[in-house]
């Protein structure tokens, strides 16, 4: 898979929905909640782990999609057939996409299974055979953090308030939504629904 940089700054997403897969194939967006929002958004690309309602296809990344942009609008705006829902009038990222892309093999979680939201690049994706070698080992933690605070930086959407580059690494790698404490991709942040 040539067509991915390895510099690129690729934002692993949850996929827990078959409607949401088919939003991003033939509309060409992905929606994050405000409030359960990763704190970069400006990233390359998003890889999509998609859950166990995938079935057969269930615990893996199998696409991921150029980002295009994004910007902030509410659940209903974003998903008009839903208006009954409770958080209608939430605050939603709405991240536009480009073609989505099917990676050769599948990355597969094995034991990982909880994941909402962690940063990679894309030189990870293209060697990665499973979710453990999608983490950025810590001597490159800070190199990503500092791309990741520039792009955040230059975006006109949403800048969010980032630390300086001078983090505690158990501090970054829950930022980069890694932690070594637990050994999980987890971040208890909720149902990014």
């Amino acid at each position: 898979m040539t067509i991915l940089p390895p510099s690129a700054l690729v934002l692993v997403v949850l996929m827990n929905r078959l409607r949401d897969l088919e939003i991003a194939r033939l509309l060409g967006w992905y929606r994050i909640p405000l409030r359960t929002a990763p704190k970069v958004i400006a990233v390359d690309y998003l890889a999509f782990y998609q859950t166990e309602t995938f079935g057969a296809d269930k615990w893996c990344i199998q696409y991921l999609a150029p980002v295009r942009g994004h910007e902030l609008t509410t659940r209903g705006e974003l998903l008009k057939d839903e208006r009954d829902h409770p958080r209608v009038n939430e605050e939603y990222f709405k991240v536009q996409l480009g073609p989505l892309l099917k990676l050769p093999s599948p990355i597969l979680a094995e034991k990982w299974r909880r994941i909402t939201f962690f940063y990679t690049t894309g030189e990870y994706i293209l060697k990665a055979c499973t979710i453990t070698d999608l983490v950025v080992h810590s001597e490159e933690r800070n190199t990503l953090w500092r791309s990741l605070r520039e792009r955040a930086n230059q975006s006109q959407v949403y800048v969010p308030d980032l630390p300086d580059n001078n983090i505690d690494p158990k501090i970054l790698a829950l930022i980069l939504g890694i932690s070594e404490l637990e050994g999980t991709y987890h971040r208890a942040r909720g149902n990014p629904d």
